[in-house]
C-alpha cells in the first residue's frame, strides 16, 4: 500500500519543540520525500536533525534556523529549503505562543509591546511562508497548508492578545482557502490543552480547570494534534479546504 505523502517534500516551522517533533514522526510515517524544518532554537533544531538521520537516514533534510518572525531569516530560510529540496509541497505552520512570562495578563496590564509580538508570533512565520511557498504549490496544481489557531479563539480573559492573533490565524486561513483553491487547500487546527514545554509550568489548579472543561479531561499528546494535521495533508483530502479542526476533547471554539 502506497504511503500516503509519498514523494511529497513538507517544510515545518517550530520542529524543534514537542509539537514539531511529534508532527515530524508523523510525516516521516506517512512517507514524505523530504523535510524542510526550522526552529528558533538552534539546539532544539539539531537534536530534532540527529533523531531524523538515526530514523530515517535516506531522507533527504534541510534544517536551517530562523526566527520566522524576522522577514530576513523567514527569506533565508525559503530560498535553503528550496534550493535543497527542489520544492516545497506541504507547510505546517507551527509557530506560535504567548509572548508573556504570565500565563494570564489583564488587559490594562497589558503594553503595547506585548501585544505587537504576539501576533507577530502567531502570525508572522504563516505569513512569510505562505508568500514563500504557495506560488510553486498553485503553479504545480497541488499544496497543502495547515496553520495553527487555539481553542481560546473566541476571547478568553487575561489573553485578549492571544485570544485574537489566534482568531486571526483562522480567519487568514478561511481567506487563503477561498483565494488558492481548488489546487491548495488552507485549513487549521484549534488545539486545546496539550501536553508540551509550556504546560508544564502551568500550575496545577488552572491545569486542573482547563483538563477539566473536555468532555475527555487530560491533556492531549503532541501525537494526537499531529494526527488531525496529518488528515488535511492527505492525497485524498482536496476537498477539505478553509476547515478548522479542535483537538481540544469535547470543547468547541467560537465566536
Amino acid at each position: 500500500m502506497t504511503a500516503p505523502l509519498a514523494g511529497r517534500i513538507a517544510a515545518v516551522t517550530g520542529a524543534g519543540g514537542p509539537m514539531g517533533r511529534a508532527v515530524v514522526a508523523r510525516l516521516v510515517e506517512d512517507g514524505v520525500a523530504g523535510l524542510a524544518l526550522t526552529d528558533i532554537s538552534g539546539g532544539r533544531l539539531a537534536e530534532a536533525q540527529a533523531w531524523l538521520a538515526d530514523a530515517s537516514p535516506a531522507l533527504q533534510v534541510a534544517c536551517p534556523r530562523a526566527d520566522v518572525t524576522r522577514s530576513d531569516e523567514a527569506a533565508a530560510f525559503a530560498e535553503a529549503a528550496l534550493a535543497e529540496l527542489g520544492r516545497v509541497d506541504i507547510l505546517v505552520n507551527l509557530v506560535g505562543g504567548l509572548r508573556s512570562d504570565r500565563l494570564y495578563t489583564p488587559f490594562l496590564e497589558m503594553t503595547e509591546a506585548q501585544f505587537r509580538a504576539t501576533f507577530d508570533l502567531n502570525l508572522m512565520g504563516g505569513f512569510h511562508f505562505i508568500r514563500a511557498f504557495a506560488p510553486g504549490m498553485l503553479a504545480r496544481g497541488w499544496g497543502r497548508i495547515v496553520n495553527v489557531a487555539s481553542i481560546v479563539l473566541g476571547g478568553e480573559a487575561g489573553q485578549a492578545d492571544y485570544a485574537a492573533a489566534k482568531a486571526a490565524v483562522a480567519s487568514l486561513t478561511r481567506s487563503l482557502a477561498a483565494e488558492f483553491a481548488p489546487a491548495v487547500t488552507v485549513n487549521c487546527v484549534a488545539p486545546g490543552l496539550t501536553r508540551t514545554s509550556v504546560t508544564r509550568n502551568i500550575p496545577a489548579a488552572e491545569a486542573a480547570r482547563l483538563v477539566n472543561a473536555a468532555m475527555n479531561p487530560r491533556m492531549a499528546e503532541p501525537s494526537e494534534t499531529a494526527a488531525a494535521i496529518a488528515s488535511f495533508l492527505r492525497e485524498d483530502a482536496g476537498f477539505l479546504t478553509g476547515e478548522m479542526l479542535a483537538v481540544s476533547g469535547g470543547i468547541r471554539p467560537h465566536l
